[in-house]
């Protein structure tokens, strides 16, 4: 039998008579095409694994703002770069290590070396347990590993393009963004937001009323934590024997404190960046604070913990919230697994039920399998 896709593929001229052609015309599609709504890394995975296997993927990743990466977030003030959301990727899962250590680009891959410490509700601080794990960063800063993700799948990334609803036709999905333009007709859509925002884009969607209100209602169901993050700079270098100091009990203001200088390429010599992130109450209580003052007092509070009275001064400062940070739960995959078979998928961390960088990459992996055996 002739393969139809070689055969308008070779440039050779086959003897086949008209009808017969119209009819392959018909029912063959010469390339699948996959809408992705986020530019998150579980986004990133799923679709490199996609492409890994269905080669003819024709990948389009809608992000509604101008970066990549999702909450693996990367900034940069002066010579300084930093990640103010995720703050390292752990080698939790061997996918997700073959991933980033033989399928991507390795270069800029390094390990932070110094040890994390812990702290209680008093804000006393003592050593933390030994762990024997791999914390992954990238000199340029997370982002890269989204970014190679989806230059390996030759994905084409439009950016500050906000989706605001999805329709399914018998021919398959179309997405309408916030400029009034029409996207599509997709073979499959991939959802990457966090569950909230998923939830209020799903609402959104023209489709059985039965399906996806069950989708809206278990992605409403997942609950977060909020966290705000302030970024804190200095022109001295802290001297402390640790990489970062966690909260234990998550009953103290903060979370957790990095050291930018620990990993390698990100601060000058002789500075020092310090990644403040508070917990969920009192990142609640002053998500809309002005910048400023949240700096300050996070500032005071990181002075505490380091016992350095001149943490309190900093040279410059950067703030920023998370209102999704941290699912809590799992999702109830049962309406999710349904939904798929009508080419409509859901990933990220809070399919996972796990907050962590590793854990969204998993998921999106394992997406991109199912999609690629289901198309």
């Amino acid at each position: 039998m002739v393969n139809p896709r070689k055969m308008f593929s070779s440039g050779v001229t086959c003897q086949i008579k008209p009808p017969f052609f119209c009819h392959l015309l018909s029912h063959v599609r010469l390339l699948t095409e996959i809408a992705f709504v986020g530019a998150g890394a579980a986004s990133a995975a799923c679709g490199y694994r996609l492409r890994s296997q269905r080669s003819e993927s024709e990948l389009t990743v809608f992000e509604k703002s101008g970066g990549v990466c999702g909450r693996a977030a990367t900034r940069r003030h002066g010579d300084v770069t930093f990640d103010y959301g995720a703050n390292y990727l752990k080698d939790s899962d061997r996918r997700v290590n073959e991933l980033v250590t033989e399928e991507v680009p390795t270069d800029g891959l390094e390990e932070i070396r110094e040890p994390i410490w812990v702290f209680d509700r008093y804000g006393e601080v003592r050593r933390g347990r030994d762990v024997e794990e791999t914390r992954w960063v990238y000199r340029d800063g997370l982002t890269q590993i989204a970014k190679r993700a989806f230059d390996a799948a030759d994905a084409e990334v439009h950016r500050n393009t906000r989706v605001t609803s999805l329709t399914k036709t018998d021919a398959g999905w179309k997405l309408n963004t916030e400029d009034g333009a029409e996207h599509g007709v997709f073979d499959a859509v991939v959802l990457n937001p966090p569950a909230p925002q998923t939830a209020e884009l799903l609402r959104n969607t023209s489709w059985s009323n039965r399906v996806r209100d069950r989708l809206v209602e278990a992605a409403f169901d997942v609950p977060y934590r909020t966290v705000y993050t302030a970024v804190l700079g200095y022109s001295y270098e802290v001297d402390v024997p640790y990489y970062a100091l966690v909260n234990e009990d998550k009953e103290h203001d903060v979370g957790w404190v990095g050291r930018e200088e620990c990993k390698p390429g990100h601060v000058p010599d002789g500075e020092s960046v310090l990644v403040v992130q508070a917990n969920h109450d009192w990142s609640v209580r002053r998500y809309d604070a002005p910048e400023g003052e949240n700096a300050e007092l996070l500032a005071d509070h990181a002075a505490d913990l380091f016992d350095d009275d001149r943490l309190r001064e900093h040279v410059w400062s950067h703030g920023h919230g998370w209102r999704y940070a941290l699912p809590e739960e799992a999702v109830d995959r049962e309406p999710f697994e349904a939904a798929e078979s009508q080419g409509l998928y859901c990933t990220g961390d809070w399919m996972a039920g796990e907050p962590r960088l590793h854990a969204a990459l998993a998921d999106g992996l394992q997406a991109g399998d199912r999609l690629a055996k289901h198309l």
